[in-house]
C-alpha cells in the first residue's frame, strides 16, 4: 500500500493572496470580495509578501531547497467555485523542493511546498442545487504534497498529526475559528491510485484510507482494474464516492500569470528564522535532560510553552524537580496559565528545590499563581484531594507492592479518585496527587 498526501493550509494572513479584502470579519455570503478576487475583467492581482514569507517558513521548516527566483501560473479548470475559471498557484517554480519530515525514525520526503490561492466555497441546498460564497476565494493558501511513502492509514494519520503541530508552533497557525486545513489522500493497493479530495480531520483521514484501500482490494480481488479517479469522502456514511475521471497535468493548461512578476526569493529566505518543531524539541529535551522520550513528549504535545518553562525551571533547579512540577501542578492549571506567570512559577519552585517551602506548600503556592484562587482556598483543595488519594490508597494496599516494579499500577488509584472526585479535580491533578502519595509511602 502506498499513500501520498497534499495538506492545504489557510495561512494566517489578515488581507487575501492577492487583494486587500480581509480574510476574516463579516460572514455574510460574498460580502468580504472585490473585482481582484472574484476575477472580474480589467482588475490585477498583487502577492501578499506576508503570504510569501510564512510559505518560505514552512519550506524551510520541511528542509526544502528554495530556488533564487519563483513566479506563478494560471491553472485552468471549470468549476462554479472558481469564478475566473483559473486559479494563481504554482506549478514548474515551487518556492520549496526535496524536503522531508521524520515521523518516529521514518522520514517521509515532501515533494514540493506551493503557494495558491483557495477557491470559493460550494453549498448544495438541494436536487441540483447549489449556492456559492466567494468569502473564501483568494484565501492564501500553502500546499504541501509529499512522496506515497506512507504505508498505512495509521500512519498517514500519525504524520498529518505531527505535522499540524509543527506548522502551527511554526507559523502560530490557530487551532479554530474559520481557516481550516483540508487533505487530498492518494491511495493505491496495485498498480493505479485514486484521490479522495478535500477531506478534513485527522480521524476523517484515517477513516477515508481505510475505506478506500479495502475498496480497491475488493475491486482487485475481483478481477477487476482500479480506475484513476477523484473521489470524496462522505463523512456520514464514511465511505468514498466517485467524484469523477482524475485529471492529468496538462488538462489544466499551465501558462504563466501575465498579471504577476517574477520574485527573488532567496535572500528573503535567508533572513527567516525557523523555530524549533515540536519533534526535534522533545528529542533535544529527552537527551539535554535526561528525562526520557516519553516524558519530554509529554512536555511539548501539551504545550511547547510547558516544554518552555520546563527548561526554565530546570536551569533554576535541576531536571527531575522541573519534570515533577511541570508534569503535575502546573500542567494541572496550563489552561489558564499566562506567560506572564513564568518567573512567579520559576521562584515558587526555586523555594521548594531550596528546602524553603514543603511539597504540600509549592502546589498551593502554584495553583494559587495561575488559577488566581484564594491561597485558603487552594490549600482546602489540595488538602480534599489528598485524603481522597490517601483514602484510595489506604483501601488498595496491593497497589503499593505493584507500584514498586511497575509505574502503571497507579491507574488503579487514579481511576477510584477521579470516580470519587466527580470531576471537581482535572486528571492531571489527580495524577500528580497519586504518584505523590505512592512515592511518599514507597
Amino acid at each position: 500500500m502506498k499513500i501520498g498526501l497534499e495538506i492545504h493550509v489557510q495561512l494566517p494572513t489578515r488581507s487575501k493572496m492577492f487583494c486587500s479584502c480581509p480574510t476574516e470579519g463579516n460572514d455574510t455570503p460574498n460580502s468580504r470580495v472585490c473585482p481582484t478576487c472574484l476575477g472580474m475583467p480589467g482588475s490585477k492581482p498583487v502577492l501578499n509578501r506576508k503570504a510569501l514569507e510564512l510559505g518560505l517558513t514552512l519550506a524551510k521548516m520541511l528542509g526544502c531547497t528554495i530556488p533564487e527566483r519563483t513566479w506563478f501560473s494560471r491553472k485552468t479548470y471549470f468549476y462554479p467555485d472558481l469564478c475566473k475559471h483559473f486559479q494563481i498557484t504554482q506549478y514548474d517554480t515551487p518556492i520549496g523542493e526535496k524536503g522531508s519530515f521524520k515521523v518516529g525514525d521514518k522520514t517521509i520526503r515532501i515533494t514540493r511546498v506551493h503557494l495558491e490561492e483557495d477557491p470559493g466555497k460550494t453549498k448544495r441546498v438541494g436536487d441540483g442545487t447549489a449556492l456559492v460564497d466567494y468569502n473564501r476565494s483568494g484565501i492564501p493558501l500553502v500546499e504541501i504534497v509529499t512522496e506515497p511513502d506512507l504505508s498505512s492509514p495509521a500512519e498517514a494519520r500519525q504524520f498529518l498529526s505531527e505535522l499540524l503541530a509543527a506548522i502551527r508552533n511554526t507559523i502560530d497557525l490557530p487551532e479554530d475559528g474559520d481557516r481550516s486545513v483540508r487533505c487530498d489522500c492518494n491511495i493505491s493497493v496495485g498498480k493505479e491510485r485514486c484521490e479522495v479530495k478535500n477531506v478534513t480531520g485527522l480521524k476523517n483521514v484515517e477513516n477515508c484510507l481505510k475505506y478506500e484501500a479495502v475498496r480497491q482490494l475488493k475491486v482487485l480481488k475481483a478481477g477487476g482494474k482500479v480506475e484513476r479517479e477523484t473521489r470524496r469522502y462522505d463523512e456520514e456514511r464514511k465511505v468514498t464516492l466517485s467524484a469523477r475521471k482524475k485529471e492529468f497535468e496538462a488538462d489544466y493548461g499551465y501558462i504563466g500569470e501575465p498579471d504577476l512578476g517574477t520574485y527573488r526569493i532567496a535572500e528573503i529566505a535567508a533572513s527567516i528564522k525557523v523555530r524549533e518543531t515540536p519533534t526535534a524539541m522533545a528529542s533535544r529535551i529527552a537527551s539535554q535532560y535526561g528525562i526520557g522520550e516519553k516524558a519530554a513528549k509529554q512536555l511539548v504535545s501539551t504545550s511547547v510553552g510547558l516544554a518552555e518553562l520546563f527548561e526554565e525551571i530546570a536551569g533554576a533547579t535541576d531536571p527531575h524537580t522541573a519534570l515533577t512540577w511541570c508534569t503535575g501542578a502546573v500542567s494541572a492549571c496550563w489552561k489558564q496559565y499566562d506567560p506572564s506567570m513564568r518567573d512567579g512559577v520559576v521562584g515558587i519552585v526555586r523555594e521548594f528545590a531550596s528546602g524553603d517551602l514543603t511539597d504540600t506548600e509549592c502546589g498551593i503556592r502554584i495553583r494559587a499563581l495561575i488559577t488566581g484562587q484564594d491561597p485558603g482556598e487552594a490549600a482546602q483543595a489540595a488538602g480534599d484531594l489528598d485524603a481522597l488519594v490517601a483514602e484510595a490508597a489506604d483501601a488498595n494496599p496491593s497497589v503499593l507492592e505493584d507500584y514498586r516494579t511497575n509505574e502503571k499500577a497507579a491507574n488503579r488509584i487514579i481511576g477510584a479518585v477521579m470516580k470519587k472526585a466527580g470531576g471537581k479535580y482535572s486528571s492531571a491533578e489527580v495524577v500528580a496527587a497519586v504518584k505523590r502519595c505512592l512515592d511518599s509511602r514507597l
